[in-house]
């Protein structure tokens, strides 16, 4: 359940050590090439011996989403051009090679529980997409120096310390949406301390209830430009969007808003007076109709002096939240 398994698993799905990509019959002499020339590719127009298939000819297979060997179901983009890559240089096609070349890595849904200091070999590694596994806790000391986008959307993280240890500097995206995060935030751990480059912050469908405190860590991020919370009870307090616009005057995108020039005239002062922001939510429930019970208007008039007994009807309604 590592994420250094799930990689190598993942690329061996992609066939990278197999027809038309990795090396055998239909590239041999291209293979060759490369060790004659100390592992430079050979240039383009060189000559295709007899029985052996040209780059172009293989990278067509690849392309045609006719063709036997065209990227499997569920695969992204990358994928692919990480098989073209392989089909160009197919000295890439053994994982220690590939690994400290790639760029962008996105394994979702299989069931990761640790990220692993195996982490480490990609080298280049920029973008980690890692949304819907089972990761509770990440050590940030595994991660590569130059990430500049992580996304752990749909997993189990219920605080930020571990990956507060060592973070990667660069980092300018840093999704935790439908995580297990809860108020307070401890150590400041979403201050410029930690992310002094990010850029878009993802926090929407956690359990997040102290706005206050939220935002006095937020106002040192100076080049946080997005900011997701929908979903958070923190979401429902009255002043929140205006609290949020006026606290964070560089920020560009609240809840997949854009902020205007008007929204942040009309909140100008706000963040100046905390007293509003009150930690309750007013719910109005309006019943349309009730099906089921008897209508008490409709009970029949008892005659004067009848001795037949009062029959009277009461009904509590419970809502659950």
């Amino acid at each position: 359940r590592t994420l250094s398994a799930a990689i190598l698993k993942h690329l061996q799905r992609l066939g990278l050590q197999d027809f038309p990509c990795g090396i055998g019959s239909w590239n041999k002499s291209r293979f060759d090439a490369c060790r004659r020339t100390r592992g430079k590719r050979p240039g383009p127009g060189r000559a295709v011996p007899p029985g052996e298939e040209s780059p172009e000819a293989l990278l067509d297979l690849l392309r045609d989403k006719h063709s036997p060997w065209a990227l499997p179901a569920g695969c992204s983009p990358e994928d692919q051009r990480l098989r073209e890559m392989v089909v160009l240089d197919p000295r890439l096609s053994r994982p220690s090679r590939l690994m400290p070349v790639l760029r962008t890595l996105r394994i979702v849904d299989k069931g990761v529980e640790e990220v692993d200091e195996g982490l480490l070999q990609l080298e280049q590694l920029e973008e980690l997409i890692l949304s819907v596994n089972q990761i509770s806790r990440i050590t940030s000391a595994n991660l590569p120096r130059g990430l500049k986008v992580l996304e752990l959307c749909g997993n189990a993280v219920a605080d930020l310390q571990d990956l507060c240890v060592q973070p990667p500097p660069q980092l300018q995206h840093l999704g935790l949406g439908y995580n297990r995060l809860c108020s307070p935030l401890k150590d400041n751990c979403l201050t410029a301390d930690f992310w002094p480059n990010l850029v878009s912050l993802n926090l929407s469908f956690n359990s997040l209830t102290d706005l206050l405190g939220l935002v006095s860590q937020l106002t040192s991020l100076q080049k946080l430009r997005i900011l997701v919370l929908q979903g958070n009870p923190l979401a429902l307090i009255h002043t929140y969007r205006g609290f949020l616009v006026d606290s964070l005057p560089k920020l560009i995108i609240l809840d997949d808003i854009h902020i205007g020039p008007d929204e942040r005239q009309q909140f100008h002062g706000l963040a100046g007076q905390p007293e509003l922001i009150r930690n309750e939510a007013r719910v109005v429930v309006s019943i349309g109709e009730v099906k089921g019970v008897p209508d008490p208007s409709t009970r029949q008039q008892l005659e004067v002096g009848s001795k037949a007994p009062m029959v009277t009807y009461s009904y509590c309604v419970t809502y659950e939240f």
